[in-house]
């Protein structure tokens, strides 16, 4: 498919295809149409004497300064210069492209007066894989992420830095490289490419895509654990979710009876003794479900704002640009922190799980080892999750409860959602590292019940686990698994359906 920039819809699954370079993009005519008559009105309302905030006058609480029209370029070069005063480590590569992506996309809808040569200039940096260095921290999610976006298009200016096998080089040697010379920007146009959000919809973006696999690769974790400990199918049936039929918890119900589907293993204990399992095995359905629709609230959220014009002014007319919010990042902020709650909760249930496989209940022995006292076995990477669990916990406080008043009082709420979305990122990658040791934990539990077999699935992902990390018989150092394990599930290696 070929995706059309301003027209077309962009998803989680179509953002990403552009960015890995499977779909392939353009500017239709009828784009084009669009950011031509964007730009005519935009330079009828710079000539004018009419103020028009952000166009012929200064920003924030300078917003009452009329600027003159020979003035009116400077002043777009002059708001990127002033505002590229990000701190911190740099982001992902891979984020700062997202952010090129999704804002040639709200760029190419109409409304943002921005000339069409700005825009063929995003186009080429992204073709050209030169990606620029944005600092990660600065931005307060009000008036848009206006410090990382401000960093993101230094480069039109000649400025900032491009990433280049991994390390960072100065813009102006990789423009005479590729044969392309700084731009002057035009009115308004500083401005459209700072407002906006691109920040933290770029983050929300990676997240939910390292989330999606993570819900997934929970319920086979937590199903390998139930295994391990030989426990009851029963929470998972049918019936029992009919009468509570929330979305997620129906989902994760149906996926545990496809996970179990053929399992040697649990039929061999069905007229067992035991009455009922833990919270962390018997109420999986309920747990990762309410992740799951928190999930789904967030990539619903994303999937609007991928597809808005959320910079400011907002070009409706000739005559008229109305100044208002769309810069505000709060409809994402709030959701993110749910969702950081969420992937939070995934790592605390898969936490409760490690410690119940080394409780040496239920034919396991203790600490999962035949020869403990001697050997430790698989006592101590439970205090990692522990520590990884109250890391999370600590990450989960709401940016979006907090605002601290900027640029003189003019914004004086702020959304703080460019914290919100790095913190989801965090967490999620502690996520990672805790299921990654469940997953191991689980498989040496699975052990112990051959010749058992499991189902198709739980053996495949087994054997998977096995490839790089063998049974473990007596004491040794277990942090090579303990990565190897990560890498898993980083490089998403695993099974889920």
């Amino acid at each position: 498919m070929t995706f059309k920039y301003g027209i077309d819809r962009l998803n989680l699954d179509i953002v990403n295809g552009i960015a890995n370079g499977s779909i392939q993009t353009e500017i239709c005519q009828e784009a084009l149409d669009k950011i031509n008559t964007s730009r005519q009105r935009v330079e009828k309302m710079a000539a004018s004497d009419k103020a028009v905030y952000g166009i012929n006058t200064g920003f924030g609480p300078l917003c009452d300064t009329q600027i003159s029209p020979e003035d009116t370029n400077l002043l777009q070069k002059n708001l990127l210069i002033t505002h590229a005063v990000g701190v911190g480590e740099p982001i992902e590569k891979a984020i700062s492209k997202l952010m090129l992506i999704t804002k040639v996309h709200a760029l190419s809808q109409g409304f943002s007066g921005i000339r069409l040569e700005v825009i063929e200039r995003m186009l080429a940096f992204i073709k050209l894989d030169l990606i620029p260095v944005v600092p990660e921290q600065g931005s307060v999610g009000a008036s848009g992420d206006l410090a990382p976006l401000s960093h993101l298009f230094l480069p039109l200016l000649g400025e900032g830095e491009f990433w280049l096998d991994g390390k960072a080089i100065p813009v102006a040697q990789a423009l005479k490289e590729n044969g392309l010379a700084p731009m002057e920007l035009h009115a308004k146009e500083g401005l459209a490419l700072i407002n906006g959000t691109q920040f933290i919809l770029s983050h929300a973006i990676t997240g939910l895509t390292k989330m999606r696999y993570l819900l997934d690769l929970a319920d086979v974790t937590g199903a390998m654990s139930i295994e391990g400990m030989q426990g009851s199918e029963s929470p998972f049936r049918e019936e029992l979710h009919a009468t509570r039929p929330f979305p997620g918890t129906l989902k994760v119900a149906g996926r545990m009876r496809m996970l179990f589907t053929g399992s040697e293993n649990m039929a061999s204990h069905t007229n067992c003794e035991r009455v009922q399992d833990p919270y962390s095995l018997r109420c999986i359905p309920q747990v990762h479900g309410a992740s799951r629709n928190a999930y789904n609230h967030l990539n619903e959220l994303a999937e609007i704002e991928m597809n808005s014009v959320t910079d400011n002014p907002i070009v409706i007319s000739s005559e008229e640009a109305i100044s208002g919010g769309n810069f505000h990042g709060q409809p994402l902020a709030m959701v993110l922190d749910y969702a950081s709650i969420a992937a939070a909760e995934l790592g605390n249930i898969a936490d409760r799980r490690c410690y119940l496989l080394l409780e040496g209940l239920h034919g396991l022995p203790r600490l999962l080892t035949a020869s403990g006292g001697l050997n430790s076995g698989m006592m101590i990477p439970q205090y990692t999750t522990a520590a990884l669990v109250t890391e999370n916990k600590s990450l989960c406080f709401p940016p979006s409860a907090d605002s601290v008043p900027t640029s003189m009082g003019q914004e004086d709420h702020v959304s703080m959602g460019s914290i919100s979305s790095r913190q989801f990122n965090q967490i999620l990658g502690n996520l990672e590292k805790i299921i990654a040791i469940e997953l191991m934990y689980a498989a040496q539990a699975i052990d112990f019940r051959r010749p058992n077999k499991c189902s198709d699935i739980i053996e495949k992902n087994f054997q998977i686990i096995r490839e790089k990390v063998a049974m473990l018989k007596e004491d040794r150092l277990l942090k090579p698994d303990i990565d190897a394990m990560i890498v898993l599930v980083k490089s998403q290696a695993f099974t889920v359906n």
